[in-house]
């Protein structure tokens, strides 16, 4: 749970990343976040701005999202 100020207000910034998979857009995402969770402290939502497949021999090769990550700035 987020740390609240002593005004109980909080200051959040948003980051663009891109994540990809093989299977899925639910998994793009799904790795997007765990990566983004893991350099960003205070990770609290997340939502995707494009989704783009790579097509090879006629065929889906890769699932691409670009999400907007926002998480709260530390004191």
């Amino acid at each position: 749970m987020p740390q609240k100020m002593e005004s109980g207000l909080h200051v959040a910034k948003v980051v663009e990343i891109t994540a990809a998979s093989t299977k899925s857009f639910e998994d793009a995402i799904s790795v997007g976040i765990d990566r983004a969770s893991k350099t960003l402290k205070n990770v609290q939502g997340a939502w995707v701005k494009e989704q783009k497949v790579k097509v090879k021999d006629g065929k889906i090769a890769q699932y691409r999202v670009d999400l907007m990550v926002t998480f709260l700035l530390e004191d």
